[in-house]
């Protein structure tokens, strides 16, 4: 069964290439007729499973999530960038095999993809058939305003129930998606006085807006921001107790950038970074040719300490103008001076400090900040609320404020494992392993000759483990 958003989507027309420096070739299996790039995926590509030697135990949960480069997207020829995979059948079915024996290779309990070519109906029955044989369940969903790509997330029927679905639209320039479920283990985890535990969890796949230039920074970090107030609103309206919530997908930005910091602050660990070298990985080559690590699995449990969502959000919004500030060579004096603007007063107004934002671009401008985030962003940094900032408030708020990072020793602490003796309230994760493949991005490097995508494969297991809950969740 595949869930989808909307009508059904019109079949592309392929049409044939018109020569490049690649070897083309025509006729054999591509029985149509087109032109066809001769594919060079491997079979060890193929058929590779990262996880194989994992003893996972009947009571773990297994992640995969991997950008599977849309053949709209996917560039052959250096010399004509607009020559995309699209118009080779050949070539996209035949590397799309591949993903799929190794998708399947691994096996995993739920499958995140993203930049799934959901406007091909030829390959979304290849998927929908070899997915769902294997005893998947299906939901896709597409970017909005016909971009050709979207998300697939497959939930195996054998050990997961999904009790909820739902599909977010960020409806931003970049039309970007993504999906939420509730999911449910088949099997439970565990027993108490009350009966039978199941493993409960929500799980988003997403995939954000590249980050082509530094004004971008904004929208990234909204899109995310807007991602979790949906969450916390799915659990406030279905009255869900506390539970792990996992967030896979391409987030094209790496660990150094405001999005990474941001999520750390909201309790969310890096499920590779926690459990391997966290210093050397990367797992994407871009069409600049730069490599780098943005693909994760997040995990935060439910005895994980949060901040409001409002003033996280804040706090990666000072970051980035206090970065702006030091780009423009400004110390602490310095800066604080020119957030005053003209005011003859020490301290900083509310004209003053929209001005000082407009000046950096982050208001005003397209994609800047909106008359409300705007708004909150004042509000978290008047803390007495008099009206105007001082010097004590802009160094809290702006130029110290920092997003916290819990360490990662911290991740698997208030832990035991589900058969031990003491009950506790609620039942989270614990990373079991964690692996990339191709194996050689986790050393830092990107092998030439893998072709499947540009996007390493990133798969987490994750074991069930009691926490110490106290109380309940707050979403008001």
């Amino acid at each position: 069964m595949v869930v989808a958003a909307g009508s059904s989507v019109a079949k592309l027309n392929l049409r044939k290439g018109k020569g490049s420096s690649y070897n083309v070739m025509s006729g054999g299996d591509n029985s149509d007729g087109d032109l066809s790039i001769v594919s060079n995926n491997s079979d060890s590509e193929c058929c590779s499973s990262s996880m194989v030697e994992v003893e996972r135990g009947p009571s773990c949960v297994s992640f995969t999530t991997f950008n599977i480069l849309a053949p709209i997207y996917k560039r052959i020829d250096p010399k004509n960038q607009s020559l995309r995979e699209s118009e080779f059948r050949y070539s996209w079915l035949s590397r799309n095999e591949c993903i799929l024996n190794s998708l399947l290779a691994e096996s995993s309990s739920i499958m995140c993809l993203q930049e799934f070519w959901v406007g091909n109906e030829e390959l979304v029955h290849m998927y929908e058939e070899k997915l769902g044989d294997a005893g998947y369940h299906l939901f896709k969903l597409a970017r909005t305003n016909n971009r050709g790509d979207g998300l697939l997330t497959a939930i195996h029927k054998k050990y997961l129930h999904v009790v909820n679905y739902r599909e977010l639209f960020l409806n931003d320039f970049g039309d970007r998606v993504a999906q939420l479920l509730h999911v449910q283990s088949i099997a439970p985890v565990s027993q108490n006085q009350m009966g039978s535990l199941h493993q409960e969890f929500l799980i988003v796949n997403t995939h954000l807006l590249f980050p082509h230039n530094s004004s971008l920074c904004i929208v990234r970090l909204h899109q995310v921001h807007q991602i979790l107030e949906q969450v916390e609103l799915f659990q406030k309206e279905n009255k869900l107790k506390p539970m792990p919530i996992i967030l896979c997908g391409d987030w094209n930005g790496s660990k150094k950038g405001h999005v990474y910091k941001f999520l750390r602050s909201q309790g969310f660990v890096s499920s590779y970074d926690s459990y391997a070298d966290s210093h050397k990985w990367v797992s994407h080559r871009n069409h600049r040719g730069n490599i780098c690590g943005v693909d994760f699995i997040w995990l935060c449990n439910p005895n994980q300490p949060r901040k409001p969502l409002k003033t996280s959000w804040a706090e990666a919004v000072f970051s980035i103008l206090k970065y702006q500030l030091r780009k423009a060579s400004l110390s602490e004096d310095g800066a604080f001076t020119f957030l005053k603007g003209d005011n003859c007063a020490d301290a900083v107004t509310y004209l003053s400090f929209h001005e000082a934002l407009r000046q950096v671009k982050l208001v005003d401008v397209p994609n800047g900040l909106c008359i409300q985030q705007f708004q909150d962003l004042w509000n978290q940094a008047d803390v007495d609320g008099n009206g105007v900032i001082d010097f004590e408030e802009f160094k809290q708020k702006i130029w110290n404020s920092t997003c916290p990072e819990p360490v990662l020793e911290s991740f698997n602490g208030c832990m035991e494992d589900v058969n031990a003796t003491n009950e506790h309230e609620t039942i989270g994760f614990k990373v079991k392993k964690a692996m990339l493949f191709p194996r050689e991005v986790e050393r830092g490097h990107w092998p030439e000759e893998y072709s499947l995508s540009d996007h390493a494969r990133l798969t987490a297991v994750f074991s069930p483990a009691k926490m110490r809950c106290h109380g309940s969740q707050n979403y008001s």
